[in-house]
C-alpha cells in the first residue's frame, strides 16, 4: 500500500498557463501602417526623376533626327520629289475629272422616256445638267421661292427655271396658271431672273399660254423639251423673245 501524505503538509496546486484576451493581444502588437500609406510616403525626387527621363527620351527623339538627317542631307530632297510628283499628279488627274465632265455635259442627251422615268428632284437636276451643257457651268438646283433651277448663260443673263414632271407626260394634268402665279411673283422681284421660264415634260392649258405670254413668262412643254434634251442648240435659241445678252459675245 502506498504511503499516506503527511498530515499537516499541503500540495500546492499546479501552475496553469496565464490566458491573456485577443484584445489584449492586439493591443499589445506593434501596428503595421498599410502599403497605401508606405506608397504615399514615396519620396517626391523619384516622381521628378522619372520625369525627366521621359522628358529626355522625347526630347532625344527630334535631335537625333535631326543629327540623321544632316548625316543624309539626299533624304529630304527625295522626299521633297516625292511630295512634289504626287502632288502633280492629283493635279493632272483633277484637271483630267474636270476636263471630261465637261465633254460629257456637252454630249448630254435625254430621250423622252428617260424623263419620264426621273423622279421629281432627278428632273430638276436633268434640267440642270441641261443648262450646264449648253455653256452655265454655275448653273445650280435651288428649290426655294418657286425657282428650282437658276443659272447665269455665257451672256450674262439670270435663268430662273421652275420645273413640273408628270408621270403620264400627255396624259397627266396640264400646267395652269396657279403654277405661273408662283413663278410670275418670285422669278424677278424676289431672283432677279432676266429669263424666267416653266419646264414640264408635259402639257399646258390654254390660259396659261396666255398669262405667261402677257407676263414675258417663257414655256417649255414636252415637244420642245424634247428637241432641247435630244442635243440641239441652246435653249436661248430655241426660245423667242429672250432678253438681249447683258454682256458682249466674244465674237462680237
Amino acid at each position: 500500500m502506498s504511503p499516506r501524505p503527511r498530515q499537516g503538509t499541503r500540495r500546492s496546486p499546479a501552475r496553469r498557463p496565464s490566458r491573456t484576451s485577443p484584445a489584449s493581444q492586439r493591443r499589445s502588437a506593434p501596428r503595421r501602417r498599410p502599403a497605401s500609406y508606405r506608397r504615399r510616403r514615396t519620396p517626391g525626387w523619384e516622381q521628378a526623376g522619372l520625369l525627366l527621363l521621359v522628358l529626355a527620351v522625347v526630347w532625344s527623339l527630334p535631335v537625333g533626327a535631326l543629327q540623321w538627317l544632316a548625316a543624309h542631307p539626299w533624304v529630304p530632297i527625295v522626299l521633297l520629289l516625292i511630295a512634289a510628283a504626287a502632288g502633280g499628279v492629283w493635279l493632272h488627274r483633277r484637271r483630267e475629272t474636270a476636263r471630261w465632265n465637261r465633254v460629257r455635259e456637252r454630249g448630254l442627251r435625254y430621250a423622252l422616256p428617260q424623263i419620264d422615268a426621273l423622279h421629281h428632284r432627278q428632273f430638276e437636276e436633268a434640267v440642270r445638267d441641261l443648262m450646264r451643257r449648253d455653256g452655265c457651268p454655275e448653273a445650280i438646283r435651288v428649290g426655294d421661292n418657286g425657282a428650282d433651277v437658276k443659272a447665269t448663260d455665257p451672256f450674262g443673263r439670270l435663268w430662273v427655271i421652275q420645273c413640273k414632271h408628270r408621270k403620264a407626260g400627255l396624259a397627266g394634268s396640264a400646267v395652269g396658271t396657279p403654277d405661273l402665279h408662283v413663278l410670275n411673283g418670285t422669278g424677278r422681284p424676289v431672283h432677279n431672273g432676266d429669263v424666267v421660264v416653266l419646264v414640264t415634260n408635259g402639257r399646258f392649258t390654254d390660259k396659261a399660254v396666255a398669262f405667261a405670254r402677257s407676263q414675258r413668262l417663257h414655256l417649255v412643254d414636252r415637244h420642245l423639251l424634247a428637241q432641247w434634251a435630244a442635243g440641239s442648240p441652246p435653249l436661248w435659241e430655241l426660245l423667242s423673245a429672250v432678253p438681249s445678252p447683258r454682256r458682249p459675245t466674244s465674237g462680237s
